[in-house]
């Protein structure tokens, strides 16, 4: 063999041999770090059992209301997450906020994350903590699964309340992410830990406190492409597909927030009005934020909820702002 390639060769391997030994090193930092800074937190909320397993739900406020709240997909921390909303409105409902399976302090599921069982454990949690009636208030997905819930337990919503929530015929849902793909390695080699270890979006935003943002940066490390988020991205072509043409309860009030200009969808503003037109009382608001109202606009959020739960009409129609 030529010296040249001899010596390239000796390069090549010992490149390789060092890519691995980083890889193995991250790797097992990022088990360790993520134990341990997870084992750190303040437990807060209780767990429940659900399914032989353990959930997470967080209780706030002492009104003769109950509001239960429900958040996006993959919200790392639904607590930390909604904190805004929970205290704008716990001086005047109770709040119970659920961490489903894969989310928060809760521990992953083993079954298959459908609308169905989704849904089924979410309740199950609730009716742990002695809720019977209740509004149901969430974020995003909730729009999916809120939809199944309602019309599965009519005699326990009383309301509706949605932060920007998906609409079962909103396009696109049946594309799996390409990220999802190659997410088990990334999260399995540490090296998602590396690549959010820049500044922090919510990083003095006012609304969230130190507390709430080193919830949200420890359960992400330990939340972040787990199997229960793989397998319900995985699951959402199926279960929108499985929603469509569904409603909400004629008769279930409901208050929709929505975005405006959602670049992803253009008719975002109009398929929220279409769902809110299929009952017989809806209130809608178009916010100028993004996808996280709750994160920027929070103020608005609570306010609109306020008004839409202490003047609920008793006439039917749709009221747009």
């Amino acid at each position: 063999m030529k010296k040249p390639l001899k010596i390239t060769l000796i390069s090549f391997g010992t490149v390789i041999a060092l890519v691995g030994v980083t890889l193995a090193t991250t790797s097992i930092a990022n088990v360790v770090l993520t134990n341990k800074e997870v084992a750190e937190l303040e437990p807060y909320g209780q767990l429940v059992d659900v399914d032989g397993k353990k959930m997470n739900v967080a209780i706030f406020g002492e009104g003769d209301e109950a509001i239960v709240l429900t958040p996006g997909a993959g919200t790392a921390s639904p607590v930390a997450d909604f904190a805004p909303v929970i205290n704008g409105l716990k001086d005047e409902y109770r709040l119970i906020v659920v961490e489903p399976f894969g989310y928060g302090l809760s521990d992953q599921a083993d079954s298959p994350r459908t609308t169905e069982n989704i849904v089924r454990e979410i309740h199950e949690a609730v009716a742990s903590v002695g809720a019977e009636r209740y509004v149901l208030m969430g974020h995003s997905i909730t729009g999916l699964y809120g939809l199944k819930y309602a019309n599965t337990y009519p005699d326990e919503v009383t309301a509706f309340v949605g932060i920007d929530t998906s609409v079962p015929e909103q396009p696109g849902m049946d594309q799996v992410p390409g990220i999802i793909k190659v997410a088990p390695a990334l999260r399995g080699l540490g090296l998602l830990r590396i690549a959010t270890s820049g500044e922090d979006p919510l990083a003095g935003n006012p609304a969230y406190n130190e507390t709430d943002l080193e919830r949200m940066r420890v359960l992400a490390m330990r939340n972040t492409m787990a199997p229960n988020y793989i397998d319900e991205v995985n699951m959402l072509g199926r279960n929108f597909a499985e929603a469509q043409g569904s409603t909400f309860p004629k008769e279930l009030p409901i208050l929709l927030m929505y975005q405006a200009n959602n670049p992803a969808f253009p008719t975002w503003g109009a398929m929220h009005e279409a769902q809110a037109a299929t009952v017989d009382f809806a209130v809608t608001h178009e916010i100028d934020a993004d996808h996280y109202l709750h994160h920027t606009k929070s103020d608005e959020v609570v306010a609109y909820t306020k008004d839409f739960l202490s003047n609920l009409p008793t006439p039917a129609g749709v009221i747009s702002e």
